[in-house]
């Protein structure tokens, strides 16, 4: 019989010490609170992290991704290519700025985009300008065939990296290997601000001026805007927090490898199919997602439920399924979804983050075993 759980384990958890919260304090205490010193440094200290030239602080890992589309220039009726098994933020900035989602299946081993999908919608699709490739759950995608297609085609490849800091493909960092790459620093991120945030990086000093520009009401100087932006600016405090959690990253990242490991044995012999992490990838566990039967997948989380453990399902709802999207399916999708709408009948997410304890991890690894007894 499994034991009750002294205390709910939750999905995620944000870990802060004492260096965190001296950080906040000190940016609180500084008197300047956007676009400062702190959001700078982090710009820099980021952007050297992922080995790129510029890096440029953002609202969120969301506008993060509309203003890259935007320098990038994107206009009404262009049409990107992204997967449909993402999270919706990666769709909406497509469908802000007017342009069009061509949505392509998933790998069924890493769940990120399949090259040879994306390489069929660019040969059926007519009008299509960039491709956005997705590091789910801090896999990376397989990157080389679809940047060489990109490059073939003239398209631009845009990274969306808002799950994978720290993650490399083929020994190389995520989000330096396309034209641009976004980053999302949101409360259960791998590097979070503890609030919203986001970061483009990328090598192309052009599109990061156009980028600061367009965050920060399209202007280089207070009461001159040269072209019409927005509002979507960092501000200090997280930067602050941003550059005191960096520190930790790779720590914490080894953490939730080792935990993925242990997840990855105890699990072994049970009916489900635990994360796979390809011969090129360094996988960063964002999430630990496991694949069960259909009709046990929802059976299951209220078992673990009852138990004190917190689940989730990332996500539940395809991309190209979803209300906002519906006008643009039919005549942008050159092929089926399969690998997609099954995987999403399948899914769990279990809880994974640096805090958590080896024995909780048993915990739960045991509460799933005892689920599987008893069916």
């Amino acid at each position: 019989m499994v034991k009750k759980a002294r205390s709910n384990i939750p999905l995620s958890k944000v870990p802060i010490d004492d260096e965190v919260r001296r950080a906040a304090i000190d940016a609180l205490e500084s008197g300047r609170y956007i676009l400062g010193e702190y959001t700078r440094k982090f710009e820099e200290e980021f952007s050297r992290f992922i080995g790129v030239k510029f890096g440029v602080g953002t609202s969120s890992g969301t506008s993060a991704i509309m203003l890259s589309l935007l320098a990038l220039g994107v206009k009404p009726g262009d049409k990107i290519v992204v997967p449909s098994h993402t999270a919706f933020p990666t769709v909406s900035p497509i469908l802000h700025v007017g342009a069009i989602p061509v949505f392509v299946d998933v790998d069924p081993e890493t769940y990120t985009a399949n090259p040879d999908c994306i390489r069929k919608a660019v040969s059926e699709v007519e009008g299509i300008r960039g491709i956005i490739a997705v590091h789910l759950y801090g896999h990376p995608a397989n990157l080389d065939p679809i940047l060489e297609l990109a490059e073939e085609k003239g398209l631009f490849l845009l990274e969306d990296a808002c799950q994978a800091h720290g993650a490399k493909y083929k020994g190389r960092p995520v989000g330096s290997i396309g034209h641009v790459a976004c980053f999302s620093f949101y409360p259960s991120k791998n590097l979070t601000v503890c609030g919203d945030g986001g970061m483009v990086v990328t090598n192309d000093e052009e599109v990061a001026e156009k980028v600061r520009m367009l965050r920060d009401h399209g202007r280089r100087e207070k009461y001159v805007h040269e072209i019409l932006g927005y509002n979507m600016r960092f501000n200090e405090i997280q930067a602050a927090i941003g550059l005191a959690q960096l520190k930790k990253l790779n720590g914490y990242t080894e953490r939730r490898r080792k935990i993925a490991r242990l997840y990855a044995k105890l699990l072994d012999e049970l009916p489900l199919k635990t994360p796979t992490e390809a011969e090129w990838a360094f996988h960063v566990y964002h999430l630990f997602v496991v694949r069960v039967r259909s009709d046990l997948r929802d059976r299951l989380r209220e078992w673990l439920s009852q138990k004190g453990v917190e689940t989730g399902i990332h996500y539940p709802v395809p991309c190209h399924m979803q209300p906002a999207c519906n006008k643009y399916t039919i005549k942008t999708v050159p092929h089926s979804l399969t690998i997609t709408e099954s995987l999403v009948r399948e899914i769990i997410s279990l809880p994974i983050f640096p805090e958590l304890r080896d024995e909780e991890t048993e915990y739960i690894t045991n509460c799933i075993a005892e689920f599987f007894r008893d069916l």
